[in-house]
């Protein structure tokens, strides 16, 4: 049975994992992401919000009973090397790569794995609640391998992220948010993260995919070099009929109406190119 679930309204698929009782994440449900992710490169897909089906779990973290299983057996571990790292970086890079906006409605615990999932999406918005963020791996004695040690430190600075591993620490949302690590809390994650995709997806797609190009390969290079993408980037958008149809949509409103124009545009059929 698929652990995955989608549904598709108005440009913008909601992607809800159901893995009871605990929605940990395990290998069956990283090979359905992964074949989901191919699926969400359609045009006709604006925004992805990923959510848990259970009440007060995201995803709480991948399974300890895998992952003890393939500690137990040193020889084919060894043998296999980083695979296990890789395929799931991999996942985790197309999903980041997307060429539209990704959210995570945090609809519960997200520690290890899942909060790694987390972390590779573009916005989190997390539930208020009794439900706990973070990256709890030292305490196994392992570490973050989906990708932990190297997100978290480009989110918050490697002086705090380190403490943070290293101590296996897990916060509660207000803390989560304070410390940067979440985007917004609400009392219903998932609707509020429908309403946050929704306002994306009448946005127009090219600018949105690069934005985050700009920002995803520019943020590992020197000012220089990251200054090139954000050019390159901007020449595509001005190349784009969504930029001219929305700018001339702008400069048609009379000038006392054009904060009111940004703050509320009106829905526009853009279409992509």
């Amino acid at each position: 049975m698929a652990l995955w679930k989608t549904e598709l309204e108005n440009g913008v698929v909601v992607a809800t994992y159901h893995n009871p009782p605990m929605n940990y994440f395990c290998a069956e449900g990283a090979g359905e992401l992964i074949a989901l992710i191919e699926t969400w490169r359609d045009p006709a897909i604006r925004a992805v919000v990923l959510t848990g089906a259970i009440k007060g779990k995201f995803i709480t973290h991948y399974s300890v009973e895998e992952l003890e299983g393939y500690a137990s057996d040193h020889g084919a571990l060894r043998a296999s090397g980083t695979a296990l790292n890789d395929g799931y970086h991999a996942m985790l890079l197309s999903l980041r790569n997307l060429p539209k906006p990704v959210i995570v409605a945090m609809n519960g615990d997200a520690m290890g794995g899942g909060f790694e999932l987390c972390l590779s999406c573009d916005i989190r918005i997390a539930a208020r609640g009794d439900h706990r963020f973070g990256l709890p791996e030292a305490k196994l004695g392992i570490l973050p391998g989906g990708s932990g040690t190297q997100r978290l430190s480009r989110l918050i600075g490697a002086g705090r992220a380190i403490e943070f591993i290293l101590r296996g620490r897990v916060l509660k949302p207000e803390d989560a948010h304070a410390m940067g690590l979440v985007h917004e809390l609400a009392d219903d994650a998932l609707v509020r993260a429908r309403e946050v995709a929704g306002e994306l997806a009448s946005l127009p797609p090219v600018a949105l995919r690069e934005i985050k190009r700009a920002v995803y390969e520019g943020v590992d290079r020197n000012l220089a070099d990251g200054l090139k993408v954000e050019g390159e980037a901007f020449l595509e958008t001005m190349l784009s009929e969504d930029a001219r149809t929305a700018m001339r949509a702008y400069i048609a409103q009379p000038f006392e109406k054009r904060r009111d124009w940004i703050e509320h545009p009106p829905a526009i059929p853009y279409n992509g190119s």
